[in-house]
């Protein structure tokens, strides 16, 4: 008798072992048939990892493309997403999920071409989260990951880099604190290649709506002017010899309407420099000239700085902004007080 309890025991563990054994592969099976439900991309994992006492799974080398996308290169290409419990939030009684994706690279491409354009906006990409991870997500963080924009403008192409991103969005399904209006506060910071300098962000949203609220600050610092020639020159048809450039924003949108402003500060620019060995058009020549000359009437002497506030109001569809108090920005920077590469830390979301 004893033999025999002994003998299903042992029969009963086997096969706990052998689902156990086999779950991991039925689990990347599943992730897998999720990835291929896309409809504009298509994706595959190459293994997966899974620790049932953690109430937790990893994904290893996830990777996500456009379908006939001609820039060849994925659209998210994540070595390592741990998907879990968050322990934290079920000590207090709700059961939500958190993911980590550590070393993630995001390519964004803009062209003219639908065709070589990847942005991700195609997509629905909630369907796939909740197919990965059933349980609502409340926090989501990405470490020391890369962000290249590529071919900004298809002519002439312009990447940039933002590497070492770092950003982390907690409190998404507000567990914690139902009365407050933006329960999700986001941090992100970054090294901007290409352009040099630093990004720095932090916000509070509500994720929770159809159209989320959000107030935000954001500061990109002491890019090199030289590395935006050739924006500068599709633009406005110019080139920068030299100088920092940083842009300072506060933002903020409830309901569908949006109020806040840009300042752009340009430190030790210089736009214009007469070289006769420098091959410009007419055109170019005196769009130099005139600008070097505002740059001149509108600089800071003390700062050798030339900025800007430009008030941002109407919606997320339909933003505008009137010359005159960019004008008067600009004078106030340049024979009152220069602008400080700081937010001004203004209450907009308050006064929507």
């Amino acid at each position: 008798m004893k033999n025999k309890k002994l003998r299903y025991i042992v029969i009963a563990l086997a096969i706990l072992m052998g689902i156990r054994a086999a779950l991991p592969f039925v689990v990347k099976w599943y992730v897998n048939k999720s990835l291929a439900s896309l409809d504009e991309y298509m994706g595959h994992v190459e293994e997966i990892d899974l620790f049932i006492l953690a109430g937790s799974y990893t994904i290893k080398d996830l990777s996500i493309k456009k379908i006939e996308n001609d820039t060849e290169m994925p659209f998210i290409r994540i070595p390592e997403t741990n998907l879990s419990i968050q322990w934290k939030a079920l000590f207090n009684g709700e059961l939500v999920s958190e993911i980590v994706c550590r070393n993630p690279e995001i390519n964004f491409a803009f062209s003219d071409s639908q065709e070589e354009t990847q942005t991700g906006v195609e997509e629905d990409w909630t369907v796939l989260l909740k197919d990965l991870m059933p349980i609502k997500l409340n926090r989501f963080q990405i470490i020391e990951g890369n962000i290249n924009l590529v071919n900004i403008i298809s002519t002439p192409a312009t990447d940039v880099t933002f590497a070492n991103f770092n950003a982390e969005l907690t409190n998404i399904s507000n567990v914690e604190d139902k009365d407050v209006l933006l329960p999700t506060p986001v941090v992100a910071t970054a090294n901007v290649e290409g352009l040099g300098g630093n990004f720095d962000f932090k916000a509070h949203m509500n994720l929770l709506k159809t159209i989320p609220d959000f107030e935000y600050d954001m500061r990109l610092i002491d890019m090199q002017a030289v590395k935006l020639n050739p924006m500068a020159e599709h633009f406005a048809n110019l080139n920068f010899e030299k100088g920092q450039v940083s842009l300072i924003s506060e933002m903020a949108a409830q309901n569908g309407k949006l109020k806040g402003y840009l300042k752009p500060i340009g430190n030790d620019i210089q736009i214009f420099q007469f070289n006769e060995e420098k091959k410009r058009t007419l055109s170019r020549f005196f769009t130099e000239l005139f600008a070097e000359t505002g740059k001149v009437i509108l600089n800071n002497k003390k700062k050798d700085q030339v900025a800007s506030r430009i008030p941002l109001e109407g919606t997320l569809e339909n933003t505008s902004s009137d010359f005159w108090p960019i004008l008067f920005s600009s004078l106030k920077n340049a024979y009152i007080k220069a602008f400080q590469k700081t937010v001004e830390e203004k209450e907009f979301f308050r006064e929507l």
